[in-house]
C-alpha cells in the first residue's frame, strides 16, 4: 500500500523528522500537534483554553487537508503537562467534535516540545 505524504501550511511545520500526517489506504495517521500558530511557529499565548483550542485547530487542518475533518477521527491521544487540565479538554473537545466521539487516551507526561502544556495526535478513517 502507497503512503501519501499531508502537508499544509494551515498547521504547523514540522519541527523533527516527521510528516504532518500519512494516509495509508482509508486511513491517515496525524502526527503530535502541540499549539504552535502556524503563522508564527510561536506557542499560541494565553490559558490553557488558548492552547487546547490551538491544538485542537491545527489537527482540523491537518484533518482537512487529507480531505477529511475531526469528525473522521477515530481514535485521539491527548498528553498533558499537568492532568488538572483534563476537564478543560474535555469541554472543549466538545466544540470541535460530534458524537460518536473518537477512542481516546489522556495521559499525564513531564514535559512536552517547546514548552507546550498539550499535545495530541490522532488517527482518522475516511470514507467510511
Amino acid at each position: 500500500m502507497s503512503r501519501q505524504v499531508i502537508s499544509t501550511a494551515h498547521a504547523p511545520a514540522a519541527i523533527g523528522s516527521y510528516s504532518q500526517a500519512l494516509r495509508c489506504g482509508d486511513t491517515v495517521y496525524l502526527s503530535g500537534q502541540i499549539p504552535l500558530d502556524p503563522a508564527t511557529g510561536q506557542l499560541a499565548p494565553g490559558s490553557i483554553d488558548a492552547q487546547i483550542r490551538r491544538v485542537f485547530d491545527n489537527l482540523s487542518a491537518v484533518a482537512q487537508a487529507a480531505g477529511g475533518r475531526l469528525d473522521d477521527v477515530v481514535k485521539l491521544n491527548v498528553y498533558l503537562t499537568d492532568l488538572a487540565h483534563y476537564a478543560a479538554v474535555n469541554r472543549i473537545m466538545a466544540d470541535y467534535f460530534t458524537a460518536p466521539y473518537p477512542a481516546r487516551a489522556a495521559l499525564g507526561v513531564a514535559s512536552l516540545p517547546r514548552g507546550a502544556q498539550i499535545e495530541a495526535d490522532a488517527v482518522m478513517v475516511l470514507g467510511s
